[in-house]
């Protein structure tokens, strides 16, 4: 066999390749114009595809939420419940206040003020600490069709409850099994139960499901209603005196768009989570307040209508409120105003108070 040099063999293996390059070269079509130089037709077509197609929007969910307005892919039908949260020193830091839709802050006897707590759009492992009910707080389950959740009562609210054949789970007479007591805290501020609990007692009763209630009025994404109002003032903190050691306050951060609660100046926390309860909506209502007895009972409006402040992103507006067609409502003039999508905090407040806003 006659071997070939190593010079003259590659030089033959680089001859051949450029032949073969230029044949399959005159044998493809011709490339698109203003394809890149280097690209394949079908890389080129697929390039030239890519670049008209926009980023896809989002399909917006098709239902909504009726205490938050934040979408849902399913339409909620069932009844939300209603839990009566601690705030005394004992029972802070609470459970599962910030993931309740909608919080009622309200005196109670004395000076104290009492959490009413509604839960419909999420399950929640740790509600608490459970307490008492008054009738007032009665009347606010009544409007919102809710299961009423409870531990003891006032007469008064027992008659009201019994009277209008109201729903409810009493840990102390009766319905102890959907309820149970924490080991790091003392009685009574140890009493704790959750959403798979409630609807339990719900279902052991045979308590109705389906909700005929109408949820709270919701502005579109993107909508900012007090934006769009006049009158507005700026509302970055807010200050809300019920007595010493229930103080709230409120600071905006605009960044995340929701406001941080604050009790007697320090952070207001979950005790599960240690995060600091924050909330989209603020509802400052003012409602006429009676002492009716010498433990400090009070009877409390919560119908209305009376004056209000609607605040959020930094900006208070001066409303009007009352209950209408069996739910919450706030005006400014005939002009009903919606919330933001997401959780609102309602304080209910004697008339007169002076809230501080800066």
């Amino acid at each position: 066999m006659v071997m070939q040099s190593q010079p003259l063999f590659r030089f033959r293996l680089l001859l051949m390749g450029a032949c073969t390059a230029a044949v399959l070269t005159a044998c493809s079509p011709e490339a698109p114009s203003g394809s890149e130089p280097g690209m394949s037709p079908a890389a080129s077509a697929a390039a030239s595809i890519g670049a008209s197609v926009l980023p896809a929007t989002p399909t917006p969910a098709p239902f909504r939420y009726p205490l938050t307005g934040l979408g849902s892919e399913t339409e909620m039908t069932t009844r939300p419940y209603m839990v009566m949260v601690e705030n005394a020193p004992q029972a802070r830091p609470q459970s599962g206040l910030q993931q309740a839709d909608l919080v009622f802050e309200i005196l109670a006897e004395g000076e104290i003020t009492r959490f009413v707590s509604v839960f419909q759009s999420q399950p929640v492992e740790i509600i608490g600490p459970v307490r008492s009910i008054r009738p007032y707080f009665v009347e606010l389950g009544e409007m919102l069709d809710a299961v009423i959740v409870h531990a003891g009562w006032s007469q008064d609210a027992m008659n009201l409850l019994q009277s209008h054949k109201l729903n409810h789970l009493d840990q102390v007479y009766g319905d102890h099994a959907f309820y149970w007591r924490a080991t790091d805290r003392k009685a009574p501020h140890n009493l704790y139960t959750s959403t798979a609990k409630i609807a339990e007692g719900a279902e052991t009763r045979k308590f109705r499901k389906e909700w005929k209630q109408k949820g709270l009025l919701f502005a579109a994404q993107g909508v900012s209603p007090t934006a769009a109002a006049s009158g507005t003032n700026p509302a970055s903190r807010v200050k809300i005196p019920y007595i010493r050691g229930y103080v709230v306050s409120y600071d905006y951060d605009a960044d995340k768009e929701y406001y941080l609660r604050s009790m007697d100046g320090e952070p207001h926390a979950d005790k599960e989570t240690g995060g600091q309860l924050h909330t989209r909506n603020l509802l400052v209502l003012e409602a006429k307040h009676a002492v009716l007895d010498k433990e400090g009972r009070r009877s409390v409006n919560v119908t209305g209508p009376g004056k209000g402040t609607l605040i959020q992103e930094g900006r208070a507006l001066s409303v009007t409120w009352q209950q209408k067609d069996g739910m919450l409502r706030v005006y400014a003039g005939s002009t009903e105003i919606p919330l933001l999508p997401g959780n609102t905090w309602v304080q209910v407040v004697p008339e007169g108070t002076v809230v501080q806003m800066e």
